[in-house]
């Protein structure tokens, strides 16, 4: 499994750009991909409609959009880039607005790079390593920050004695869908999350969190106890049998913490 920084080199990270919107916010980060070798031209237009089609869902934290697309012919190799804007842009995000760090990803296919989302998931939800990303002074100092990998989720509730377990019977393993428009990003940090809460609950052993896409995510509901996903993308659901979530801050686990709450009624 490749690394954060097997993926992001320094010479994909740019700070301090200038952009007027989101579509140059995303094809900054583009460039990047392009520059680097990851990704051909068409890669940043397929990220670009990814938005318009599917809503400003890639925003999954205050501030923070992870701009990607499915696999494609576009996609060389898998990559991150890294673009801190000036000037924050709206991507028309209910809650996250304004936008002041881009994440591209090119992705060859969904399971190489779950390690690195993973890792990138704790480095952006630890606040001391937030602050240190946001105030590197140069790229070669934010790849430090990043190598470092030294991010902790930080601490939820439990529901009470470590190794309970769900409602259902001894023998039961539910399921959680955690659900983006492609399911090779934006879905990783949200199942990157669930499982470190499940963790801390002790109920990892009975519960199984699968990151999937939204066309996907219809057929799979009935194996599911419940969705947890983003409000654009539980519109575009609608009514699939089983409790779809919103949570807005897809690296908070608090939030998520919250969620499973209402989910198993604890």
């Amino acid at each position: 499994m490749a690394a954060l920084s097997d993926l992001l080199p320094v010479a994909a990270v740019r700070l301090d750009v200038r952009a007027a919107d989101w579509r140059e916010a995303i094809c900054a980060a583009g460039g990047l991909l392009t520059e680097t070798g990851a990704t051909t031209d068409a890669y940043t237009a397929e990220m670009i409609r990814n938005v318009e089609e599917n809503g400003p869902y890639i925003v999954i934290a205050p501030g923070f959009a992870f701009a990607h697309a499915r696999p494609s012919p576009a996609v060389h190799r898998t990559g991150l880039s890294w673009v801190r804007l000036e000037q924050p842009v709206q991507f028309g995000h209910a809650s996250n607005d304004p936008v002041h760090l881009v994440v591209g990803l090119a992705a060859e296919d969904s399971g190489a790079h779950t390690a690195a989302m993973a890792a990138l998931a704790k480095l952006l939800a630890d606040p001391a390593t937030a602050r240190a990303l946001q105030e590197a002074a140069d790229p070669e100092a934010l790849c430090a920050v990043l190598a470092g990998e030294t991010g902790e989720m930080v601490a939820v509730g439990a529901t009470g004695e470590r190794g309970a377990r769900p409602r259902g019977g001894a023998a039961a393993v539910h399921k959680i869908l955690a659900v983006c428009g492609n399911g090779v990003g934006t879905s990783l940090f949200l199942k990157n999350t669930l499982e470190q809460v499940l963790d801390r609950w002790g109920w990892a052993r009975h519960v199984t969190v699968e990151a999937t896409d939204t066309i996907s995510a219809k057929g799979k509901a009935s194996e599911a106890v419940a969705i947890l996903t983003s409000r654009e993308i539980a519109r575009t659901l609608g009514d699939v049998g089983v409790p779809v979530t919103v949570v807005e801050d897809f690296t908070s686990g608090r939030e998520v913490d919250r969620a499973l709450r209402a989910t198993y009624d604890v």
